[in-house]
């Protein structure tokens, strides 16, 4: 889901490993924004996230704070918005309360169904992108992104704290960080804003999370986000999306074409031969459990056999696909160009 940014612009960019978070708590909004303009070309321009609100209702983000409405998917109409920040990624927890982040550490929050959005945080001084965000709940929620960012909230977004997680780091680093605790607390507290990698995606299932990243990461909590394992690494190249298929499987995928694929939930990972080498950006699903894996240069695959085999299904313009869905009989994707409605051919 609009990774290609960590593609291009990222990649150019006292406590026991299972110890809570120390939080701090940030202002809202300490910057100063200014409104998405209203354009009607939104719907081609750079789109990096696409969601379906509820039956029929769809959403999606992208470049200089658009974001974008539609009931069939094929007519758009663009959203008020209070920012000009590249959004990156949008979650409805129901019909009405839906948060939005992105560049400029920024989330934004809407209670009417996505029509109108008011900022709950905006740090443009950051100069950091967030990249992922989920709700539990209208008040339980969690935002991601680079350089270890991470933030969560309580009370819907009207305040929400810094988190650290040391077991999030390396081993290495986390020895490192614990004896700079004990000799140096103040450097300990400069350093460990440097150790942990690009967080990029997250999914949930109950209490569990999965998150995926940076330089091979992978990291699992079991009760909701209060604790973190970071799994094992099996490849040193960036991640830019996590799923959980229907059928219980993970798959993960990053760059130049990489997918590797779990049956034991992370303990083992096979590495999947794809008929392309772009970097994948995300994976979704139907309703029938067809899985799609979108990427740069066109990319878009499929399989029919829970993420063991995929037919090349990409596209002839070229473009970057961010993320998709599935309409009925065809595609919904978001491209470095926009929307895009395209029909897949059944495989052999």
């Amino acid at each position: 889901m609009h990774k290609y940014l960590l593609a291009g612009c990222l990649s150019a960019l006292a406590l026991t490993p299972q110890a809570a978070a120390m939080t701090e708590q940030t202002a809202l909004p300490p910057g100063e924004a200014k409104p998405a303009f209203m354009v009607p070309l939104a719907a081609k321009s750079l789109l990096t996230d696409v969601v379906e609100i509820t039956g029929g209702q769809f959403a999606a983000v992208g470049d200089r704070g658009h974001i974008l409405l539609s009931q069939d998917g094929t007519n758009w109409q663009q959203a008020q918005v209070p920012v000009q920040s590249l959004l990156t990624s949008v979650y409805f927890t129901d019909a009405d309360y839906g948060w939005a982040v992105g560049h400029d550490a920024t989330i934004l929050h809407s209670q009417d169904g996505g029509k109108t959005w008011q900022i709950q945080q905006f740090l443009p001084e950051t100069d950091k992108p967030l990249m992922d965000v989920y709700f539990f709940d209208r008040q339980r929620g969690m935002a991601v992104g680079a350089y270890g960012m991470f933030f969560t909230t309580n009370d819907g977004g009207n305040t929400w704290d810094k988190a650290f997680y040391l077991s999030l780091a390396s081993v290495d680093d986390q020895e490192f960080l614990a004896e700079l605790e004990e000799t140096d607390p103040e450097g300990y507290l400069l350093e460990r804003e440097s150790v942990l990698p690009h967080f990029n995606r997250l999914i949930v299932a109950g209490q569990q999370i999965l998150m995926v990243g940076e330089a091979g990461f992978v990291a699992v909590s079991e009760d909701a986000g209060e604790s973190w394992r970071r799994l094992e690494e099996f490849y040193n190249g960036s991640l830019f999306d996590i799923h959980r298929t229907q059928a219980g499987t993970l798959l993960v995928a990053g760059l130049r074409g990489n997918l590797f694929r779990s049956t034991d939930n992370g303990e083992n990972w096979q590495d999947i031969a794809l008929p392309v080498t772009a970097t994948l950006n995300s994976i979704f699903e139907d309703d029938a459990g067809k899985l799609y894996l979108a990427g740069n240069a066109g990319a878009l695959l499929l399989s029919e056999d829970d993420g063991l085999n995929f037919v090349d299904q990409s596209q002839a313009d070229g473009r970057a696909v961010l993320n998709g869905l599935v309409i009925a009989e065809q595609v919904l994707l978001v491209t470095e160009a926009g929307v895009k409605l395209t029909t897949i051919n059944k495989s052999e």
